[in-house]
C-alpha cells in the first residue's frame, strides 16, 4: 500500500517519528529503519528537533520530544470536554447537585465544564472560573497524586493537611465542607488519562445542609462513577 500524502517533506518527516515509537536511535539506526539517505534523515532529524518534535537522549540519540506530549494532552482534553457533558447533566440529576470539571492550571484551578442545579439554592461556579488550589475538594483531587516536591508546595496555608491528602488517595475521592467559602460542602473524585495520570477532578457542590457535613457519604459513590465514566472515554479514544 502507497502510504504517500503527495507531499513528501512530510512523508519522510512521519517516517523519522515512526521509527522513534519504537525507542532511541542513533543517526545510523534513523537511516536504517527509514531507508533515508543519511543527509536527509540527518536534516529531518535536526528539523524536527527544533520544533521540539524530537529530542536527544544523555547518550546523544534522537527520541520523540515533549512537543508530542503537549499535543496529545491537548487533543485529551478536547475528548474530556466532549463526553464532560452529559456525564456531569448525569451527575447532577442523580445527586440533585450542581457537578462541575476541574482542571489545573498553574496555581488555580480552573472550571471547564459544569451542569447546574437547575433550581433552589445552589453552588453555582461558572465555566471558566478560577479557583483557589489550597481550599476545595477537587484541589485536593488535583494535589493528591502530584510529585513530593510540588505536593509540598501547594500543601503550603492550605486548608487540608497531608494526611487528608494521603486519605484521598487510600479511598479515591475527597470530600470537603467551609473550605473554599462557609456553607458549602462539595465531593470529588480524579479522572484519569490512559497513562494513569490523573488530569481533572469531577465535583458535586451545595449547601451542607443538604450535603451534610460528612458529603461522601451521600455522595462519592456517584461521584466516583462519573469520574470513572470519564476516564474509560479517554480510554476508549485513546486507544
Amino acid at each position: 500500500m502507497d502510504n504517500s500524502s503527495g507531499v513528501g517533506v512530510l512523508d519522510k518527516a512521519a517516517l523519522v517519528l515512526s521509527a522513534l515509537e519504537a525507542g532511541p536511535a542513533t543517526l545510523a539506526g534513523l537511516v536504517s529503519s527509514t531507508g533515508l539517505a543519511r543527509p536527509t534523515a540527518h536534516r529531518l532529524a535536526v528539523a524536527l528537533e527544533h520544533h521540539r518534535l524530537v529530542a536527544r537522549d544523555m547518550q546523544g540519540r534522537f527520541v520523540l520530544g515533549p512537543r508530542l506530549s503537549e499535543l496529545s494532552a491537548a487533543a485529551g482534553e478536547d475528548r474530556l470536554l466532549a463526553a464532560a457533558g452529559p456525564v456531569l447533566a448525569r451527575l447532577r440529576d442523580i445527586t440533585g447537585e450542581s457537578a462541575q470539571l476541574f482542571r489545573r492550571q498553574g496555581e488555580y484551578r480552573v472550571c471547564v465544564a459544569a451542569a447546574e442545579r437547575p433550581t433552589g439554592l445552589r453552588d453555582t461556579v461558572p465555566v471558566g472560573s478560577q479557583l483557589t488550589m489550597r481550599a476545595g475538594s477537587a484541589a485536593q483531587i488535583l494535589l493528591a497524586w502530584e510529585d513530593p516536591e510540588r505536593m509540598n508546595r501547594g500543601l503550603q496555608n492550605a486548608a487540608f493537611t497531608a494526611a487528608a491528602l494521603s486519605q484521598v488517595r487510600r479511598r479515591g475521592w475527597a470530600q470537603s465542607v467551609g473550605e473554599r467559602e462557609p456553607g458549602i460542602a462539595s465531593v470529588s473524585a480524579s479522572v484519569r488519562s490512559p497513562s494513569g495520570k490523573v488530569i481533572a477532578a469531577v465535583s458535586v457542590s451545595g449547601p451542607v445542609e443538604r450535603l451534610t457535613r460528612q458529603p461522601g457519604r451521600m455522595h462519592a459513590p456517584a461521584v466516583v462513577a462519573a469520574a470513572e465514566r470519564l476516564s474509560q472515554s479517554l480510554r476508549r479514544n485513546g486507544e
